[in-house]
């Protein structure tokens, strides 16, 4: 397979390093996380003049219908940069389910204005009892008169509290773990009845708790058709993995060149410890570990649109096995090749093994992955 990028490709990708080298350094990066939101408004406007948060959305509603690769060179520079603005909440999961699941009307008022920067959304979904199963729903949506009644909780909801938009999931029918009666609807962060509580994750991004205390909705509000949006919400969560695994390949191959640049720097009995032979094999261990998750994540991001969505299901878990068991290796070879410095707060090492951690959870861990790679080669 020929993975070699066109024209146009190539200068995405430079053209984000470019950024990513020059306006977005690990000392810029420190100062957007001390900032209220926990991320820069200007540097969010940035990514707008780029065309990077209108990358993967659709032409007709104001993207550049960027496809799988394009949102990988993306997430692989944001995974570089450690980059701590939403693309990732908004435009990736946000922006994907109302692409995916949303009628012309709501995509025509909600998706330009993500392109243009102006919209912030946020994919509520996971649940305090859910662990990562997509059909674990029990929050709930009466239907009314004036539409619909959200009941419930949502834990960790990634930019939860910077988002403008919630697109949240509540059950309108059936049992609690059922895929059938799931529903999706659109809810303003600053609706009646909607409680936020924001917090910092150890990786330096923004998550929230968001309470739904009989939040009234109207009937607009609803994504798709009542009761069947599981199968939007799977295949939006199979494009978040794949752009999670792009993320993490960058984050380790920056990691990578910094903790090899350290060992022909730091000295010991006189000379450079990168000429100590041990060292030198764990730093090929990381490289290879490193390539092998690139390998990975570009087999889950072309087979996102198989046709047989058990295909996109293997690749897309095998990817994740791969990349959060590969992550934790090179985040602890990198740690320990650095000495007692690997853990500060003051070198990127630390941010980055804090990062690759939490993306090894994000949206489901190695073992749950496993377990739905096996289940989708078994048909099930």
């Amino acid at each position: 397979m020929n993975f070699s990028l066109v024209e146009e490709q190539r200068l995405l990708q430079e053209t984000l390093a470019r950024f990513v080298e020059k306006e977005y350094g690990f000392e810029a990066r420190r100062r957007i996380q001390a900032l209220p939101e926990g991320f820069s408004r200007q540097v969010w406007r940035q990514l707008a003049d780029m065309g990077v948060l209108g990358l993967p959305l659709p032409e007709a509603h104001g993207g550049f219908g960027g496809g799988t690769i394009e949102v990988m060179l993306a997430m692989n520079a944001i995974g570089r940069g450690l980059v701590v603005e939403p693309y990732f909440a908004t435009v990736i999961m946000g922006a994907g389910m109302i692409a995916e699941a949303g009628s012309d009307v709501q995509r025509q008022s909600i998706l330009p204005a993500v392109a243009g920067g102006t919209l912030l959304l946020a994919f509520a979904h996971g649940e305090p009892k859910s662990r990562y199963e997509l059909a674990s729903v029990a929050t709930r949506a009466k239907k009314n008169a004036n539409g619909y009644v959200l009941d419930g909780v949502k834990a960790v909801v990634q930019h939860g509290g910077q988002a403008d938009r919630l697109i949240v999931t509540a059950r309108t029918s059936g049992a609690e773990r059922d895929t059938s009666g799931i529903s999706l609807f659109i809810v303003e962060r600053s609706a009646k009845g909607v409680s936020v509580r924001d917090y910092r994750t150890i990786d330096g991004l923004r998550a929230a708790d968001i309470t739904f205390a009989a939040v009234q909705v109207g009937a607009e509000a609803l994504l798709g058709a009542e009761g069947g949006a599981f199968d939007a919400i799977e295949r939006v969560t199979d494009r978040g993995i794949a752009a999670l695994c792009a993320e993490a390949v960058g984050a380790m191959e920056a990691l990578n060149a910094q903790t090899v640049e350290y060992l022909k720097t730091r000295q010991q009995f006189g000379q450079p410890i990168g000429r100590f032979q041990a060292l030198q094999h764990r730093a090929v261990d990381m490289m290879i570990h490193a390539e092998q998750s690139k390998s990975m994540a570009y087999l889950a991001a072309m087979r996102l649109e198989a046709a047989d969505p058990r295909e996109r299901r293997r690749a897309v878990s095998a990817a994740k096995v791969q990349i959060g068991r590969s992550g934790r290796a090179v985040s602890q070879s990198a740690i320990q090749l650095h000495g007692g410095m690997g853990v500060t707060n003051e070198l990127a090492a630390s941010h980055y093994a804090k990062r690759l951690t939490m993306m090894d959870f994000q949206l489901g861990d190695a073992e749950h992955h496993l377990d739905r790679f096996i289940a989708a080669g078994s048909g099930a």
